[in-house]
Parts: structure tokens; sequence; C-alpha cells
């Protein structure tokens, strides 16, 4: 009888033995689980860190590129104004030298100066000085004396030659009028106008 209490005994230990250890690899299992999914929320933080950080790298990158782009750019373009400088300078340097004279309030019309003034204008001097010297008309004689001027001008301010010119532009604006009156008939009187006229001269060199 002692031999079978022990043996019971001993079963009963057994079977509480094995079910501790059920109980411990049951408990276990639920244990890790919560580990895993830190480690797994750890992961996918650090994660989309890396993803900001690299984000952030190429935006700097981006912007660094922009920066190089704009100052080549600039650089360009500055490289690209000395070039159009250099060539306004050259032009002013070959522009050929005008010579300027002027006669003021002229006592005759501007509408009849302008007859004349249309057609030297172009012409080289010589062949001006030839026309006016025998137009009949009144406003030759102060149009000559003007261009001899300018021609005068010319020598004695620019060292050029004088009798090597052109006309290159006359201009004839219309000064301030006399009003005169006349005496008429029955007492009446009409009015006279006595226009002038600013006339304007510019000679430049003969081109070979």
């Amino acid at each position: 009888m002692a031999d079978d209490k022990k043996d019971k005994k001993a079963a009963k230990d057994t079977k509480k033995a094995a079910a501790k250890k059920d109980a411990k690899a049951k408990k276990a299992p639920a244990k890790k689980a919560p580990a895993k999914k830190a480690e797994a929320k750890k992961g996918e933080k650090k994660a989309a860190k890396e993803t900001k950080k690299a984000a952030a790298k190429k935006e700097t990158a981006a912007k660094g590129k922009k920066a190089e782009g704009k100052g080549k750019g600039k650089k360009a373009a500055k490289g690209k104004k000395e070039p159009a400088k250099k060539a306004a300078a050259k032009k002013e340097q070959a522009a050929p030298p005008v010579v300027k004279a002027s006669a003021r309030y002229v006592r005759i019309a501007p509408r009849k100066a302008r007859l004349i003034a249309d057609q030297v204008r172009g012409m080289h001097i010589e062949s001006a000085r030839a026309l006016l010297q025998f137009s009949p008309r009144g406003a030759a004689h102060p149009i000559h004396k003007l261009i001899n001027s300018a021609a005068a001008n010319a020598e004695n301010n620019h060292d050029l030659i004088g009798d090597e010119m052109r006309v290159a532009s006359i201009t004839v604006d219309e000064g301030p009028t006399l009003r005169r009156f006349r005496p008429r008939a029955m007492g009446r009187a009409t009015p006279i106008n006595k226009r002038t006229s600013h006339i304007r001269v510019a000679l430049t060199p003969v081109e070979d």
C-alpha cells in the first residue's frame, strides 16, 4: 500500500511539473510578442528618419545646384554684356564727327527757306555751294553763308578739311513773327506778318 501511494505521488508530481512547463511555454511567446512589436516600431522609426535625412540632403543639393546655375547665368550674362559694351564703344569711336552751325531769326519765311534746304540736303559741300551761288531764290544767300560757317567750324574746331564735307542734315524751324499793319481804304487796316526762321546745318566728312 505504501508503494502504491508513493507511485501516485510521483505521478502527480510529474503531472504538475509537466503542467508548469506547458504554462511557461505558453506564457513565453506571449511575452516575446510585444518585444517583437517594439522592435518593429523602432525599425520603422529609424527608416522614417533615414528617409527624412535623405530628402533633406536632396533638397540641399538641389538648392546648391540652383544657386550655382544662377551664378553661372549671371557670369554668362556679364560675359555677354562686356562684348556688347566693347562693340558700342567701337561704334562710338568709328562714328564720323558731326559739325553743326545755326542761324537764328533769319528774316525769311520758313516755307521759302525749306524749298532750298530740301535741294541741298545730302549733297557734297562743293555741289551745294555751286547750287546756292546760282539759285535765284532769296533763301539761297543765308543758307550759303551758314554752310560756309559750318565748314569753317570743321576746320578750326575739329581739324577737318572743309571742302571734303557733306550736308548730313539741314532743318528750318519757324521763329517769331513780326506783326505789322498797312492802312487800306475807308479807314481799314490789313495785317502784314513778317516771318522769321531758325536754320540748322550739320556736316559730316565724306566717306571714302
